[in-house]
């Protein structure tokens, strides 16, 4: 983590070296301006501000490309999203500790990868994958900075620094570090997301290239949960067990850390460049393109002594690294062009992919495992499409890997969305996709006798999914249906194993907000039902959510916008899926069920281009029913008083 720090301080030194070395004039911002005719990648470039700037031209682009802007807006939906993933999590159940897992309230199946993923699932439900880095283009220096304090001891540093050297060349470093103590014995938490960014490209778009660097690594100390005599202390509210920390967990000695860094290299040359859109009906904008992603992960449980029989016996192998390892590598060559013919761009590609994952030795004497690693190789096919006529946007991805190894199977994906102005939106999606379970459901280690296994028979799990949306000023809704096959999951007995018969979920989902006066009511519901495979794939039948807020500028000349409310929410009990610290994943469990309200209350504001937070968790848990848990064994959290804050600079 630290050499992280490191880094950014010194492009944050470089970067504000750089900028005084240039030669700016004007005040408050202002649009790019050259002070040389033809814009170069030179350091020495006078840049004269136009003084025009607007909120505008302060642009985030994502993976996919589609371009937003900085917000510094005060909204509730930015309420939903000020917590540790910065996301609505409104479909998950966090633990007590921020930075822990999150289980699961509702499932996504709309976008899915089309390659297999190391496993250990509950580790990476931070993790940022490719299409969660995003890409800047700024007129000034900019920076953002996230502050949120922990949970006991600690807190999360969200920072963003990005510049552009010229119109045409941005760069960007990111660093969000987590350390937060939790109110549970062994419960610390120790994260870091690394990102640096950089896009470019020349004169008339005829050669781009952009891409990214991720480091990111998950210290986790793991208690296990409460033992069972702790569990009723808790549950019956023992008064001598209101301080968390006095209640004994099952492991005393044990931690997990779950590392990956990735380098994603994408660009592309236009070969023939006399036509820059689609709009010309002409064949035009002929691309060559690559995409080189090369993902290294690893995943570890320690445990200094064997202290606990919650995994069973053990014959472990003393000074042996234990570490599960995985690369994969995947190149692509695509040609891309836009033609009246195909009523938009059109890109053929294909790929050329290789995987590792295993172990570098044998871990546990007792078993007889023939195999320490799996590798292959696979060549896949797909095209993309993405038109628009009239109303309507249409895309497609589809891909196919021929042959029989770990990598074969295919995704097909295609979408239509007919927006009328901005009253509103209709969105039509299919996913078909048939791809290998993941690496650690098909080989895994341990010094634990009973979590070892090569699995060689699994299938495909082939999963597909059908949705519809409609988003309007008036309300919003989604429905999916999802049908799959050999469904992989972690059996009651903490080994993985396949559902030998069709799992049928259908995910209703609702939002519509009531306004008077400085006052809202913000209603989400969601409903659930598996029709099919409900022994093994778990949902609360309802979960709702409802916020009254009250929104106002405070004090003469507006200076502070501020919102306050109180934020209900609820799931049906339903048999949520059990923790295993050792393997990283969730498992089968059939003896708790879980399912209870939470009130949560917070007062924001914003002044100027610095929104602040202050929140109270679970403000009804002093004198309420102790039957609140994440996970069995595993209690939410209490009372709890957060602060933070989002500051905007633009230079």
């Amino acid at each position: 983590m630290f050499k992280h720090y490191f880094l950014f301080i010194l492009v944050l030194f470089v970067a504000n070296n750089t900028l005084f070395s240039q030669q700016i004039r004007g005040a408050g911002g202002g649009g790019f301006s050259s002070g040389r005719k033809n814009d170069t990648l030179s350091l020495e470039t006078k840049v004269i501000l136009s003084g025009k700037t607007k909120y505008t031209d302060y642009k985030v682009i994502s993976h996919k490309r589609d371009t937003t802007y900085i917000d510094t807006t005060l909204t509730l939906q930015k309420e939903y999203k000020f917590n540790y993933l910065r996301k609505d999590n409104f479909e998950f159940l966090e633990f007590h500790n921020q930075g822990q897992t999150h289980n699961k309230l509702g499932y996504t199946f709309s976008d899915l990868s089309s390659l297999p993923d190391i496993g250990y699932s509950a580790k990476q439900v931070s993790y940022l994958e490719v299409d969660d880095i995003k890409y800047f283009e700024v007129p000034t220096p900019t920076t953002e900075i996230l502050y949120r304090t922990g949970l006991q001891q600690g807190q999360v540093v969200d920072a963003i620094f990005t510049v552009n050297f010229s119109r045409r060349l941005n760069f960007s470093m990111s660093y969000k570090g987590l350390r937060s103590q939790g109110a549970y014995r062994r419960a610390l938490v120790s994260n870091g997301n690394f990102r640096g960014t950089f896009n470019y490209r020349t004169e008339n778009n005829q050669y781009e290239v952009r891409g990214h660097y991720a480091s990111q690594d998950f210290f986790h100390q793991e208690n296990g949960g409460l033992i069972p005599e702790m569990l009723e202390n808790f549950i019956n509210e023992d008064e001598n067990f209101v301080q968390r920390s006095r209640l004994d967990v099952n492991l005393t000695d044990a931690e997990s850390q779950f590392d990956s860094n990735r380098i994603y290299l994408e660009h592309s040359y236009k070969l023939i460049a006399s036509k820059d859109t689609v709009n010309n009906k002409d064949f035009s904008n002929l691309k060559v393109g690559h995409v080189l992603t090369n993902e290294n992960k690893s995943y570890r449980f320690d445990q200094s002594t064997i202290t606990t029989s919650i995994f069973g016996a053990s014959n472990a192998i003393s000074d042996v690294d234990r570490t599960a390892k995985s690369t994969i590598t995947n190149n692509e060559l695509n040609l891309e062009f836009n033609s009246k013919y195909v009523f938009g761009k059109f890109k053929a590609k294909a790929n050329i992919t290789s995987y590792t994952y295993g172990y570098d030795t044998i871990l546990n004497r007792s078993e007889k495992i023939d195999k320490l690693k799996l590798e292959g190789n696979a060549i896949s096919f797909g095209a993309d499409w993405n038109a628009k006529i009239k109303n309507f946007q249409l895309n497609a991805d589809a891909s196919i890997t021929p042959g029989s190894g770990r990598l074969s199977g295919n995704y097909i994906k295609g979408e239509a969305v007919y927006e009328k102005d901005s009253i509103f939106a209709l969105k039509g999606s299919v996913l078909i996709s048939s791809k290998s379970p993941n690496f650690n459901t098909l080989l895994h280690q341990s010094g634990y006798d009973n979590y070892n296994w090569v699995n060689d028979a699994f299938s495909n799990v082939n999963t597909r999914d059908l949705g519809f949306s409609l988003t309007s000023k008036w309300i919003n809704a989604d429905v999916n249906l999802t049908n799959i096959d050999n469904f992989t999951y972690f059996n009651t007995n903490n080994t993985p194993e396949q559902f030998e018969d069709q799992i049928v979920y259908v995910k209703a989902k609702v939002n519509r907000e009531f306004k008077f006066w400085k006052l809202a009511l913000d209603n989400t519901v969601m409903y659930q039902n598996v029709s099919s495979g409900s022994s093994v794939f778990r949902v609360p039948e309802l979960v709702t959510r409802n916020t009254f807020y009250y929104t106002d500028d405070w004090f003469e000349g507006k200076p502070m916008l501020v919102n306050i409310g109180i934020t209900f929410k609820y799931f049906t009990k339903y048999f949520a899926n059990a923790y295993n610290p050792l393997l990283g994943e969730f498992t089968i469990q059939n003896t708790e069920e879980i399912g209870f309200p939470t009130f949560d209350v917070f007062f924001n504001a914003r002044v100027r281009r610095t929104r602040m937070y202050l929140k109270v968790d679970n403000v009804t848990s002093s004198f309420t029913k102790k039957n609140y848990f994440s996970a069995p064994n595993y209690p939410y959290r209490d009372f709890t008083v957060r602060f933070g804050l989002v500051w905007n600079w633009f230079i």
